[in-house]
Formats: C-alpha cells, structure tokens, sequence
C-alpha cells in the first residue's frame, strides 16, 4: 500500500444513514465514496491495479497506463499516475459528461473520445480501442478493469471491511451496480465470510441485460441508457452473482430525478450512478415486511454531472422533464420566456456582452428583449461578425445599432408548415401571442421533439 500523503486519504470513507426519503420500514444509510481524494469509488481500484501492476513488474517506471473508462476509473488512475509518474491514455465513450472530459484533460490525460453507440466487437467499442491503443504503445500497460483481479480484490480488502466495522456487524443488504463488478465481487468475496447470509441488490439501469441475467440466466439484447458507470451489454468477466437475491431495473428518470432528491432532501450531491443505487434500495427497503439495515454507495460526486442531470434544460432536451403540453406550437419551445429560461439580450447591452452571453450559453443567436416580454428583434453571431469586420471598435457599440428587426414571427397556433418555411429561408423562429414574446424555436428543437415522440 502506498504511502504517499494523498493516496493514503483513499478509502475510510464515512457512512450516513438517509434521513429524509421514505424508507419504509428499513434503515437506509449511503457510503460517502465521493469523499475519496479523486471523488469516487473508483479511487480504490484504480490504485490496486496500478500497485498490482508494479509488484508483478508490468507497470515500470516512466511507463504509460492506457484504460477504458466511463470516466471515473479514469480519474482515479489518473490521480494514482500523476503521484507515481506514469503517463495515462484513456479511451471514453462520447456520452460521458462534459465535467469529467474537463477535468481529465486538466490533469494532463491523453484523452481519446469514442462511440457509445456501439456494442463489444465493434472496432470503436471502447475496450476494444483501448486495448488496440495499447498493443501499438511501446512500454504501457494495459489496466483492463474488466479482467484484472485487482479490482474486486481492493473492495474484498478495503471496502467490505470497512463497511462491516461500520456497521457494527449488523447489515442485511447492500445495493449495488455492476459495471466492471469489481464492487458487487469483491464485496461478495468478504461478506461469505463474514456475513454469508446478507443479502445484495442489483441496481440496474433500464436497457442494460444484468437484471435479466440475474433473474433467468439468459439475455437478449442491450437497450440504451443515460445513466454512467454501471449497467453492461454483456456478462463482466469478473462479475459473481451468487449472492445477488434481487435486482431492480431503474430508468434514467427515476436514477436522475433520485439524485435530486438526494440533494434537495439530505444535501448530498451524488452522480446519475448514485441515483441509480439509492433508487433501488428505496424499492428494496419500502418492499420489505420487516425492519432491515440496509447500505448503498454514493458513488461519486454530482459536481460532474451540473450539465446534465441538475440541468433542467438538458433534462427538457432529453425527454426526462415534462413540460405542459399545448398541441400547438409553445410545445416545441424548450426554453419558454415566461419561464425565465431564455437567454436574451437588451438594447442598451454591447455587443461584446452579447457575444459573451452566447459564448457561456453556448448559443449563436439570442432575442432582444425590452420590458418584460416585448420582442424589438435578433442578434445572432453574424450581425456581431459584420459589425467587427467593419471596425474592431463596435464592440462597444449597443446591441440596438446591429440588431436585426425584420423579424417574420409564428402565433402558436400557426401551421407546422410555417415554421418549416422559415427554417427554409435561415431564420429563426420567434413565437409570439400578442406582445409577449413566448420563445425561440429552433431546428434541434424540433428534432429533439419528434425524437421523443
């Protein structure tokens, strides 16, 4: 074990019981993992694996790590590579949020973007890349969380230890996910022994095949699913479900919409894994018939997930947060004026506040708005564009001076056509009732909305 002053700080991560959710009869607590040093659970293995790797001599000195992660793993090799000096390459699926993309590259990690669309096999699969990346890189070594004994050996020595001394030997059930399945194997290799009778929960995301493997031994085909780290297309090499007694499929609203309530009920800012977890063990502890002490894991930290699940705007563009329904043109709008959802502009703003509005909101063209919900006209990246190209200078000017106000407005309850007749001509959508403007539509809106429906 390493000795080194900030790998020393993984694991001994505190236990809180859940205290403002229904648990039914049971007790709930949650294993804060996000206090691991780099904000997961995946800290312990990934210093495991790496140590496992020096003693056998296949990591050396100056060598590089190359993995497959869905992006905590990744932080933590990450954080174990940079206190020994090793350089790291990791390959990501493309639905791994923004936050951990970041903070990788921040930490100096060759990071590769691949596919998440695709199943094992397919030469873009991310532990296929991985693997090829690592067969042409001269001196790396290849982590493979999925087939390393290292990984469910730091949960069998670490946390299943842990949690029982915890716990004062008294726990009936552990929730669980299961991505690599380092957590549910190594936990199930100290609790045999240690408490053969307790019993584990799978939390499963909706789409992934483990539950259907739990429960009937045979599965067909994969789904898809938002939530990251857990849930799998295949059964993990490492995986033990002997003592697996019940599993739950969760969907990514119920995962996401949990990992709110985490927060805005007990204060604790978990991921979309997380939600996931507690989400199960809800069900579990409210479908129990007597008093049990029941644990799950708050897997990592939902600060790397505010673009996403606590993103009320993505959770519109996904599907995951119901707006009220009109049959008319608003039900495309997914960020309603009235709502304070719309990014706008004043007449007396510059433009070179405008332009920085849309660069934070990562948007190319915004309303102009004055009073409360009066449309005066549009400003989008062009007009900003001409008006610098003329003189560097404009970017004082106000917004008023190059703003477009030859603006062809929808009424909500215009034909779809109309709508699509502006797409046509590139321009966009402004829908007004009255004088008040109600918001901008634009193509991905509609896209997205045909998508859900």
């Amino acid at each position: 074990m390493s000795f080194d002053p900030v790998l020393t700080l993984i694991g001994n991560t505190p236990v809180v019981r859940i205290q403002s959710l229904d648990t039914g009869l049971c007790e709930l607590y949650v294993k804060l993992e996000n206090q691991n040093p780099g904000g997961s659970i995946k800290d312990r293995i990934a210093l495991s694996m790496i140590e496992a790797a020096e003693r056998s001599g296949d990591l050396q000195p100056g060598g590089t790590i190359i993995e497959a992660t869905a992006g905590n793993t990744g932080l933590g090799l990450a954080l174990v590579a940079i206190r020994k000096g090793y350089k790291i390459k990791l390959v990501v699926p493309d639905k791994m949020s923004t936050e951990k993309i970041q903070q990788l590259k921040a930490m100096g990690v060759e990071v590769l973007l691949t596919r998440s669309d695709v199943n094992k096999g397919h030469p873009l699969y991310y532990q296929d890349y991985a693997r090829r990346i690592a067969d042409e890189t001269p001196g790396s070594y290849y982590i493979d969380q999925f087939n390393n004994p290292a990984n469910p050996l730091a949960h069998q020595t670490s946390t299943g230890p842990e949690i029982w001394q915890q716990m004062g030997n008294r726990l009936d059930a552990i929730a669980v996910g299961v991505g690599s399945s380092g957590t549910l194997s190594g936990l199930s290799a100290y609790f045999s022994t240690a408490a053969p009778e307790l019993e584990f929960v799978l939390a499963d995301p909706q789409g992934s095949i483990l539950a259907d493997y739990v429960e009937t031994g045979s599965y067909g085909t994969a789904g898809s699913w938002r939530v990251e780290g857990i849930g799998e297309d295949f059964i993990p090499p490492l995986a033990d479900f002997s003592m697996v007694k019940s599993a739950y499929r969760i969907s990514d609203e119920e995962s996401l919409f949990t990992a709110r309530a985490l927060l805005e009920k007990e204060g604790l800012l978990a991921g979309s894994s997380s939600g996931t977890l507690v989400a199960a063990a809800l069900r579990y502890c409210r479908a129990q018939t007597r008093p049990k002490r029941v644990l799950t894991f708050i897997c990592d930290s939902g600060n790397k997930y505010l673009s996403k699940q606590f993103n009320d705007n993505w959770l519109v563009d996904q599907g995951l947060l119901q707006q009220p329904q009109h049959d008319n043109l608003t039900d495309l709008i997914t960020r309603p004026h009235q709502r304070g959802a719309t990014v706008f502009a004043r007449q007396e703003d510059t433009l070179a506040d405008a332009y920085q509005k849309m660069r934070r909101h990562d948007i190319s063209q915004m309303p102009v708005i004055e009073g409360n919900a009066q449309l005066v006209g549009i400003i989008d990246e062009w007009d900003i564009l001409l008006a610098l190209r003329a003189d560097k200078a404009n970017f004082t000017q106000p917004v008023r001076q190059v703003m477009s106000k030859d603006l062809v407005t929808l009424h909500p309850h215009d034909p779809l056509e109309n709508l699509l007749g502006i797409f046509r001509e590139n321009k966009v959508a402004p829908v007004i009732d009255g004088d008040n403007f109600l918001g901008l539509i634009t193509q991905t809106d509609v896209i997205n909305y045909w998508q859900r429906h």
